[in-house]
C-alpha cells in the first residue's frame, strides 16, 4: 500500500547539477548549507530556514556547492492538492519547522500511516501550501540561448571582481547592445540588476555555509560600500544580513 506522505532527514555530500524529479509533492526544506535548485529559467537559492515546494513530475536541476542537512516530505497527490506553482521557495514558520520535524519520525513504509501521523502530514501540507502563496524573491534568471546563459556564468564567476558589462558583451561575441536585448527578452531585466540579485544570492551562500563576518561577505561578493551592500540586501530580502543570518537557527 502505498503510504499518503513520508518523510526523511539526510546529508549529501558537495555535488554538481542533476536532474530531481519524483511522483509525490515534493517539500524540500535546508537545516544547514544552501542548495540551488533550477527550473521553468530561474535559480534559486535554498538556505536554511526556506522550503521550495516542487510539484509531482515537475523536473528540476539540484546542485550543492557545500555539504548540505536536508528534511525532506513527499506526499501524494490523492492527500495533498496541486501545489501553487510548479515550484516555489519560501520562508518557514516556526510552526511549519515543528511539523516538518515532527513527520520526519514517519519515514516511507508499506504500513499505512497510523492517525496522528495523518494528521500531522495533512496540517503540513495546510501550512506549506499556504505559505507557498507568498515566494521569496530571491532568485535569478537561467537564460535560455546559449549566450545568455554564458554571459551569466561569467557574471557568476566574476563576482568579486569590478565587472564592466561591455566585456562581457565581448566574451560571448555580442555586441553590447544585443546581449542587452538578450537580457530584457529572456530575463525581464538588466544586466545590472541580475548582478545586484547574483550578489545577493552568493551573501546568503556564504552566510549560511560560513562563519564569515558580513564585512567580509561583502567584499567577497563585489561591494567596497558596507552600506551599499546592506542597502541591496534589504531591498531583496526586506532584511539585514544580520537579520537574515539570525533566522537560519530556531
Amino acid at each position: 500500500m502505498r503510504r499518503e506522505a513520508f518523510a526523511f532527514a539526510r546529508e549529501f555530500p558537495a555535488a554538481p547539477p542533476s536532474e530531481l524529479r519524483v511522483d509525490r509533492h515534493y517539500l524540500l526544506c535546508a537545516s544547514r548549507g544552501a542548495l540551488r535548485l533550477e527550473a521553468q529559467g530561474k535559480v534559486w537559492l535554498l538556505p536554511p530556514a526556506r522550503a521550495a515546494l516542487i510539484a509531482a513530475g515537475e523536473p528540476i536541476q539540484v546542485a550543492i556547492p557545500q555539504p548540505v542537512t536536508t528534511s525532506s516530505v513527499l506526499f501524494d497527490p490523492v492527500f495533498a492538492p496541486e501545489p501553487p506553482a510548479s515550484l516555489t521557495v519560501f520562508d518557514l514558520t516556526p510552526l511549519a519547522r515543528a511539523l516538518v520535524t515532527e513527520c520526519v519520525e514517519w519515514p516511507d513504509a508499506e504500513a499505512p500511516l497510523p492517525p496522528y501521523a495523518r494528521s500531522m502530514f495533512g496540517a503540513l501540507a495546510a501550512v506549506a501550501w499556504r505559505l507557498a502563496e507568498h515566494p521569496s524573491p530571491v532568485s535569478v534568471p537561467a537564460g535560455q540561448s546559449p549566450e545568455l546563459r554564458r554571459a551569466l556564468a561569467l557574471t557568476g564567476d566574476g563576482l568579486a571582481e569590478e565587472l564592466r558589462f561591455a566585456d562581457i558583451a565581448r566574451e560571448v561575441g555580442l555586441v553590447p547592445r544585443s546581449l542587452a536585448r538578450r537580457f530584457d527578452d529572456e530575463c525581464a531585466m538588466t544586466w545590472s540588476a541580475v548582478l545586484r540579485r547574483m550578489r545577493v544570492l552568493r551573501a546568503i551562500e556564504r552566510l549560511a555555509t560560513s562563519e564569515d563576518s558580513v564585512t567580509t561577505i561583502a567584499h567577497a561578493v563585489g561591494y567596497t560600500s558596507l552600506s551599499a551592500f546592506n542597502l541591496a540586501f534589504r531591498d531583496l530580502t526586506g532584511r539585514t544580513p544580520t537579520q537574515y543570518r539570525s533566522t537560519f537557527r530556531p
